[in-house]
């Protein structure tokens, strides 16, 4: 099948790394992102990924850590996700630079649009880490955003289910699968897919969505040769 898509953003959860193992990173579980990762690079895409920092740290507010704190705190696990699949895909020769919205000289370049947009000119996958250097915005939001600053065809997100549904399908085996929706369907039905600014953004820059498990293998190949694996949302 012919490549649909030539420039694409992944959003991968820190779940996704964590495995089984529910949290930190999973080796065998990080390999295997890599790896499909790679093969779409070896296919002449340019792929840029942006890390979730779950399987570390979720932002959240308590008597002791307000939001704020929290958020920079799941910056920074972002950063370490972004550390582990730079390092995968350089131990598989695939050339990967991390970028950071936070400051972290000894670690990653800050992040600059067009030094981005250079390096995936260049055959090497971006990865994004940091967020967007702001707390109140999910890494949903970042992934939003990124993708329409580097003009992705597509925004991949990497789910641990292998579409979207009317209702979670592990707990009601009556919940409905699309294959195809609208922006508005989203809003509308209150689907989860991402949280609505993250929504609303890809709205109004016209960033198509794709949903897919990305733990099935091979996947991310399938995705990218146009295959129905998972729901399109444009």
């Amino acid at each position: 099948m012919a490549i649909q898509y030539k420039r694409v953003l992944i959003k991968i959860s820190g779940e996704a790394l964590a495995g089984e193992d529910r949290f930190g990173v999973n080796a065998a579980k990080l390999a295997e992102v890599a790896g499909q990762i790679k093969a779409i690079r070896d296919e002449g895409v340019e792929v840029a990924v942006v890390c979730g920092g779950g399987n570390f740290f979720r932002g959240r507010t308590g008597e002791n850590i307000d939001r704020p704190t929290a958020d920079y705190m799941g910056m920074l696990a972002t950063v370490m996700n972004g550390l582990a699949v730079q390092d995968a895909l350089l131990s598989l020769g695939c050339p990967a630079k991390l970028m950071t919205a936070i400051e972290i000289r000894d670690m990653a370049e800050g992040y600059a649009r067009r030094k981005a947009l250079d390096y995936l000119e260049e055959g090497k996958v971006v990865v994004f880490g940091g967020g967007t250097g702001s707390p109140f915005f999910t890494t949903d939001t970042t992934a939003a955003l990124r993708a329409a600053e580097i003009g992705a065809d597509v925004l991949l997100l990497a789910k641990n289910i292998d579409a979207v549904y009317s209702d979670d399908p592990r707990t009601n085996p009556d919940a409905e699968r699309f294959t195809e929706l609208s922006y508005m369907d989203i809003i509308d039905k209150d689907l989860k897919v991402m949280d609505l600014t993250a929504a609303t953004l890809c709205k109004d820059t016209g960033t198509k969505i794709y949903v897919f498990a990305l733990a099935q293998e091979g996947n991310l190949m399938k995705v990218i040769n146009g295959e129905n694996v998972g729901t399109l949302i444009h």
